[in-house]
């Protein structure tokens, strides 16, 4: 079943392609609707690679999403979760930096026995990026 999508695909690519030129450029940060714009659509992006509801994946404040088939969960905190900053979950969808090397340094929370992103991250390389 596909998803369910909130953010214009090229708009949220716009809105990743301007995220990733700034940090590249390691200029100030980009404003909070590009940020906002770029974690919903990457939510989105791996909600419709990666389709199932047995992992939350959190990137507080701007969205959540569940992913990954498994086990579905439907009150109360799920048992497997993955949390972590903007910042943080946009260098892991764009591949500057990797799951476990996030998960090692405490940038990300996860739970669970399926919280474990890797084999769907990162969801874009700088080739589709810049294309």
């Amino acid at each position: 079943m596909a998803i369910r999508r909130r953010i214009d695909p090229d708009q949220g690519r716009g809105a990743l392609e301007m995220w990733l030129t700034q940090a590249r450029l390691d200029a100030a940060t980009a404003d909070r609707s590009t940020i906002a714009t770029a974690v919903r659509f990457t939510l989105e992006e791996l909600a419709s690679r990666a389709e199932g509801n047995s992992v939350e994946v959190r990137v507080p404040p701007f969205g959540v999403t569940q992913c990954i088939a498994g086990p579905r969960h439907t009150r109360g905190t799920p048992p497997n979760v993955v949390e972590t900053s903007a910042e943080v979950w946009l260098n892991l969808v764009t591949g500057r930096t990797d799951f476990q090397t996030a998960l090692a340094a405490g940038d990300i929370d996860a739970s669970g026995t399926r919280a474990d992103l890797g084999d769907f991250l990162p969801l874009f390389t700088d080739a589709e990026l810049e294309a």
